[in-house]
């Protein structure tokens, strides 16, 4: 089968277009409400939990979703589907553990947390270099899946294509902030689903509506073995690795947990992520159909030959099924979903330089709104240029593996101090800040030390540590380092605050201005 892939194509072009000049209407929009840092960094509070539950799939459901599992299970059946269990299984977590503390007890970040009862200079520096190692390795995720995808439609470098994606990030982010990057969230997240719904029909149509057909065509052109585990993982180290960090790094992302503060409550805080939830089971079902559709419909070899990661699989599959048109519309919707996801990572990781590190420690809280937005955005600009950097040296990796190592980090060096700060009472500063750099440093060490890098990237022939995502060692390390600093030494601050954050984490149904820091509030004891 020819494919119109990597040759200029105005009709998919035009969809493009459509939906950069509608996000650019959207960001001017935003613009004239984005006067403050509340406004900036969290949409002033005032998104419903509805609206914040699409918002939350929206994030979420990013290149590594769409595009990677597709082409996981493309290439590798069955295995593919640990991802989307994975990425699922840690919102259980999201709602129960932390969504009701963390929109309670902060204003921005996550680091609002951690902080709340500890000293604030270490624990904002240690929160903040965990943050920024997440934002960077999610980035190289979005922007190597977008530069793929820009690179395909246009025709061009794909260089220049990572440039132009993170060119027209930055300039709805810079001026329209959450409220810009919260709504076309949800427009993206409308049109992956119907996107994805559509291209469900019209594979299980080849196979009479029965995804049984479907299966048995592909373990018939491929074989049995892509309707059972172990080949995408075959050490099982490995995958118990992975999972621990799918599943915890969810409630460590910095990017899921500042949307918590778009909200007014914690009521609100809890139904937006049992939307979310239900939008994202959803979607990765789909997700699973369209992989095996891709790989029964077009065949592992044409995939690869369009992008050896099998990133390009839905589109691939999108052009088979509709022809130029439905490519157009889904390489579309695929853009809208890396640029969502890039802008949200962008903005998390400028709070965590602007509100974590400049205005609460360089200045010691008293940055006024206008320096806060100014240092936001010069921030934002910085992030924008990192991100066009890593798009361009992991070119060539699959985008939902490049995501496992970000929640790998995530897991390791946010999750572990976020929980014990909200629950152990003789959790202490110097156990969160040694939990936190911990986890991240030895995290980057050992991906370092993997075959990721050691063999993928560097093109070395063996790797020092075995295992492809270190969360197995990591995740406990942090939580072990955690409670034994923390037992040296007692913490007379954070053991008496604790009760006021017990006090503060059960109270439901106060409705916290965003723009008044949750220490603030007269709570009776």
């Amino acid at each position: 089968m020819s494919t119109t892939l990597g040759q200029f194509n105005p009709v998919a072009i035009t969809f493009f277009l459509l939906f950069v000049v509608a996000s650019l209407g959207i960001t001017y929009w935003a613009s004239t409400h984005t006067k403050s840092a509340a406004q900036f960094y969290t949409a002033g509070g005032q998104i419903s939990g509805f609206q914040n539950g699409l918002a939350l799939a929206g994030d979420f459901m990013s290149a590594a979703s769409f595009l990677g599992i597709a082409g996981l299970v493309a290439l590798n059946g069955f295995d593919g589907l640990i991802y989307s269990i994975g990425f699922l299984v840690g919102w259980p977590i999201v709602m129960f553990l932390i969504a009701e503390p963390l929109r309670n007890l902060g204003t921005y970040t996550f680091a609002d947390v951690v902080a709340y009862r500890m000293r604030q200079t270490p624990v904002r520096i240690a929160s903040a270099i965990g943050t920024l190692a997440v934002v960077s390795f999610y980035l190289i995720a979005q922007m190597v899946g977008a530069g793929n995808l820009i690179k395909l439609l246009f025709g061009m470098e794909y260089e220049l294509a990572v440039m132009i994606v993170g060119g027209v990030m930055l300039a709805y982010v810079i001026f329209g902030g959450m409220m810009a990057t919260t709504w076309v969230q949800i427009i993206k997240a409308f049109l992956l689903l119907g996107g994805a719904v559509l291209l469900t029909i019209l594979v299980l149509s080849k196979f009479g509506f029965n995804p049984l057909n479907l299966f048995a065509a592909a373990s018939q052109k491929y074989g049995p073995e892509v309707l059972a585990p172990g080949k995408q993982v075959a050490n099982p180290l490995d995958a118990i690795s992975l999972g621990m960090s799918l599943m915890f790094g969810t409630a460590g992302l910095p990017h899921i947990l500042m949307r918590f503060y778009t909200v007014p409550d914690a009521r609100a805080a809890r139904k937006s992520v049992m939307y979310a939830t239900w939008f994202i089971g959803f979607f990765y079902l789909l997700t699973f159909i369209l992989g095996f559709g891709a790989m029964t419909l077009l065949g592992r070899e044409q995939i690869q030959s369009i992008d050896k990661g099998g990133n390009m699989a839905a589109p691939m599959l999108a052009e088979v099924l509709g022809g130029n048109v439905l490519l157009g519309f889904i390489a579309a919707v695929s853009f809208a979903t890396i640029l969502a996801v890039v802008a949200g990572l962008t903005l998390s990781g400028a709070a965590a330089l602007s509100h974590d590190l400049w205005v609460n420690v360089v200045r010691g809280g008293s940055a006024d709104e206008t320096e806060q937005l100014k240092v936001a955005r010069g921030a934002t600009m910085f992030l924008g240029a990192l991100a066009i950097i890593l798009g361009i040296v992991f070119k060539g990796q699959n985008v939902a593996y490049m995501v496992g190592l970000a929640f790998a980090i995530a897991a390791s060096g946010n999750f572990p101090a976020l929980l014990m700060s909200i629950l152990w009472r003789r959790f202490t500063t110097n156990g969160a800040v040694a939990s936190m750099i911990t986890g991240t440093l030895t995290s980057l060490f050992l991906i370092y030390l993997s075959p990721t890098i050691q063999i993928d990237l560097l093109k070395h022939t063996e790797a020092i540590f075995p295992l492809k995502n270190p969360g197995l060692i990591t995740i406990p390390l942090s939580f072990a380092v955690g409670i034994i600093v923390s037992l040296l030494k007692s913490d007379r601050q954070a053991f008496t605050k604790f009760a006021e954050v017990e006090q503060l984490i059960h109270i439901s149904d106060l409705q916290f201005p965003s723009t008044l820091p949750a220490q603030d509030i007269d709570v009776e004891l």
